[in-house]
């Protein structure tokens, strides 16, 4: 009896037992695979920045309609702490709250997706008929015809005052295709659309934005501005640098007007809200939702989004923003309902990969191993200072070698060699029609292209002045030859 009666309480015991394992620890388990998870996140941004010379930036996590994370790297010059909640501009992620603002009236029956542009300003008499084929969809799918070559954006002299200013423009540009048939990324498309929204909705963007978005989402410290002095002269905003041969250096941005496509100010903690606004289906219609997480007619550009497919993790919506002295990333795994934005306070650069601060925060949240790329400003720039002494150093035992040979030099080896040392200046030369091609139509200015690959123009220059040195040294040599 009593035998029994103990392996009943043995039974009894062993399923509390069990019970306590599976069900009390849990909690604590998950929390310590959280802890770890975070630590695992903060100790790779902190490593990828450190070899990139970074000096702040902040980031956002969410997962599972839940806020996952958000955190704030790096300091203020003044020593104040970067946090979740401190804004940073996020430049061309500004284009999908553009977009959201547009389909909201679309919502509302009062733009038309497919409805010509100029329709709604019939104040415009373009040179160019085809501006009146222009609809409200090819300005959001960048599919309008107009490029930054035909239209200056960045590279204009006197930066345009207000939308209305801007607007104008229409009636002087000659679009480079017709409407519909080819994409071409072009910020001005968005400044159009901006627009739109105050004259439909009898508000300033601005203030439209405000009422309609960032108060409807919660996102409290968000706001949009008009052009990038209104950056440089808030305090609050992080100092943005460049990179000059490795180094961080304090650059205020140079003047742009971006409301539109990319005045947007916001904070980590906000745009977490924003992307868990992108999986829970609160922002519109399910029809309309669906058009604005959906590629475009010409490629994965649609609404405001690159829209895409990983082959793991189902459709994606992306995009990055880009300022001469600030960047931001962000994507969102709509299958998976996991969603990355990171924004940080150095500008685009050729040797900084900022996509993978994200794919590899991304392969932690599924358990893999994220390192930090080989390819990053201190190894490219280290293999740039490594050249630079090198090309030096070749150039001075060159000049000496040429000054002390005694060889004679033939007219044809002496114009081969003229040509051939031209060659760096050439590049320098051709180096802006050369990204343009490579950017698909995006033209930088002179001052973009330094700040976007400053040590290789500085290789460049150095290594002309240094060509340019010895075949001056040949053609007075073979001079002095040929008056003895």
């Amino acid at each position: 009896m009593n035998t029994a009666k103990n392996k009943i309480m043995i039974c009894i015991s062993s399923v509390l037992l069990l019970v306590s394992i599976l069900v009390t620890p849990v909690t604590a388990i998950e929390a310590r695979e959280k802890a770890e998870i975070v630590q695992e996140i903060d100790d790779y941004v902190k490593r990828n920045m450190k070899v990139n010379k970074i000096n702040a930036s902040a980031l956002a996590i969410v997962s599972k309609n839940e806020i996952f994370y958000t955190n704030g790297y790096g300091v203020y010059p003044d020593g104040r702490q970067i946090t979740s909640s401190t804004p940073f501009p996020i430049a061309s992620l500004s284009k999908a709250f553009t977009a959201l603002a547009v389909l909201q009236l679309v919502e509302k029956g009062r733009i038309h997706l497919d409805t010509p542009y100029a329709a709604y300003f019939p104040e415009l008499s373009p040179m160019d008929e085809r501006v009146h084929k222009i609809t409200v969809r090819n300005l959001l799918n960048h599919t309008s015809g107009l490029t930054d070559k035909v239209n200056p954006d960045m590279t204009r002299d006197l930066q345009y005052q207000s939308l209305r200013e801007i607007n104008q423009s229409l009636n002087t540009v000659k679009l480079v295709n017709e409407p519909g048939t080819a994409h071409f990324y072009h910020n001005p498309n968005y400044q159009y659309l901006a627009l739109l929204v105050e004259k439909v909705s009898g508000q300033s963007f601005s203030s439209y934005m405000k009422q309609y978005i960032f108060e409807h989402l919660g996102m409290r410290s968000t706001f949009s501005i008009s052009t990038t002095q209104q950056i440089n002269e808030n305090s609050a905003i992080p100092g943005g640098n460049y990179l000059l041969l490795g180094f961080p250096v304090r650059q205020a941005e140079p003047h742009w007007f971006i409301d539109g496509p990319a005045g947007i100010i916001s904070s980590a903690e906000d745009m977490a809200k924003w992307m868990l606004a992108q999986c829970s289906g609160v922002l519109l219609t399910s029809e309309l939702a669906e058009e604005y997480h959906t590629a475009g007619q010409r490629g994965p550009y649609g609404m405001g989004w690159v829209v895409e497919e990983d082959e793991h993790m189902g459709r994606t919506i992306s995009h990055s923003g880009t300022f001469w002295t600030y960047k931001s990333e962000e994507k969102i795994y709509l299958d998976q309902q996991i969603g990355v934005t990171m924004m940080f306070n150095s500008g685009i650069n050729t040797f900084v990969d900022y996509r993978a601060f994200i794919e590899g925060i991304v392969r932690i949240l599924r358990g893999e191993m994220a390192e930090v790329p080989n390819f990053n400003s201190r190894n490219m720039d280290t293999v740039m200072i490594l050249l630079l002494i090198v090309t030096v150093l070749w150039g001075i035992y060159t000049y000496f070698r040429i000054c002390k040979s005694s060889k004679s030099i033939t007219i044809g080896k002496l114009f081969f060699l003229s040509v051939w040392r031209l060659l760096p200046i050439l590049i320098l030369l051709l180096l802006s029609p050369i990204l343009t091609f490579m950017a698909a139509g995006r033209v930088l200015p002179w001052f973009g292209l330094w700040i976007t690959m400053s040590s290789l123009m500085i290789w460049l220059v150095v290594l002309s002045i240094i060509n340019i040195i010895h075949a001056i040294c040949h053609i007075r040599r073979k001079s002095h030859a040929g008056n003895h």
